[in-house]
């Protein structure tokens, strides 16, 4: 991904004004995982397509994501991102909302560099588009749960396809398109990369209680801090007993409680649910599933491989 490091070091020089474009730059020079633009190159060589090509998308959809990342944090109240200041924090709440707008727009206009025929183009924009959106939806779905007295699992999976997965998917999705892949195989690596993204959010749910927090780079507790229903709380609440249901939503219901002594009590009743090693049974399930979709696609075995490998490394991920 070094020449992605790069590109984007170029996109925002010279550009005015500095408070709307310096914040881009922060945010995207921070490096990050670049998981996105990475599943946009696996969908493209997977399927023979040009890597060269491929840098457009990718970046695009690497901004997208950050520009969802720059709201999140205002709308979580972040104050880290990465191991550093979030945006919203390092400037303000308005000039991270507008250099977010900024940044999904990028977006856009970098999609329409990709050296593809019309048709392609306009699937590839339809794809960008939907995919925002969905992004849009799962988040006010995220926020809704917070003030939910009841949320089932099979609703929070549903959340988190929309929030998530549906980014990872369509990275792999616009790698394909791109690489001229069957509408079938393009389905079934789109499906591969929904079970992933399904994956990559329970990790990320296990790392708000049991990460270590300088490999996370995020505060621990964040999302009990904040009383989101995230799968470990669901899990919990489906396990416990009268009492510790009641101990959970009592905790899950206050806000101006000790975020330390709030944490240590969510975290105590977690471990005596084993709350840990039934996710990670749940994250094999759905890697399982990731899996299943790569056999039927009409490539090679060693692309097969590829895929195979990148899944299984997603779920032994430690940050």
């Amino acid at each position: 991904m070094q020449h992605i490091e790069h590109y984007f070091k170029s996109l925002t020089e010279s550009k005015t004004p500095h408070n709307l474009y310096e914040p881009i730059e922060y945010i995207l020079n921070q490096g990050g995982k670049r998981i996105r633009p990475q599943l946009v190159q696996l969908g493209t060589t997977v399927f023979g397509g040009d890597t060269a090509a491929a840098i457009h998308p990718a970046a695009a959809f690497e901004m997208l994501h950050n520009f969802t990342l720059i709201h999140d944090d205002i709308m979580d109240n972040a104050p880290m991102r990465r191991g550093q200041e979030s945006v919203f924090k390092k400037w303000n709440a308005n000039i991270a909302i507008l250099s977010g707008d900024a940044l999904a727009n990028m977006a856009m206009l970098e999609l329409l560099k990709t050296p593809v025929n019309h048709d392609v183009l306009i699937e590839l924009i339809e794809l960008l588009g939907k995919t925002s959106l969905e992004v849009c939806e799962g988040q006010q779905l995220d926020l809704d749960f917070e003030t939910s007295t009841y949320v089932t699992i099979d609703q929070y999976i549903g959340m988190i396809r929309k929030k998530t997965a549906v980014l990872l998917a369509g990275c792999l999705k616009a790698g394909a398109l791109i690489s001229n892949a069957s509408p079938i195989d393009q389905e079934k690596i789109y499906q591969y990369g929904i079970n992933l993204g399904i994956t990559f959010q329970l990790k990320d749910d296990l790392f708000d209680v049991y990460a270590n927090e300088q490999l996370f780079g995020k505060q621990l507790g964040g999302d009990i801090r904040s009383n989101k229903k995230t799968y470990l709380y669901l899990l919990a609440l489906e396990k416990a007993n009268e009492k510790q249901k009641e101990e959970l939503i009592r905790w899950f219901s206050c806000s101006d409680e000790d975020d330390t002594i709030k944490f240590n009590a969510v975290k105590a009743i977690f471990d005596q649910l084993n709350i840990l090693q039934h996710t990670e049974t749940v994250i094999e399930y759905y890697i399982a599933k990731a899996i299943e979709y790569v056999k039927d696609l009409t490539v090679e075995a060693d692309k097969k491989e590829l895929l195979i490998h990148y899944a299984n490394e997603l779920a032994k991920r430690n940050k």
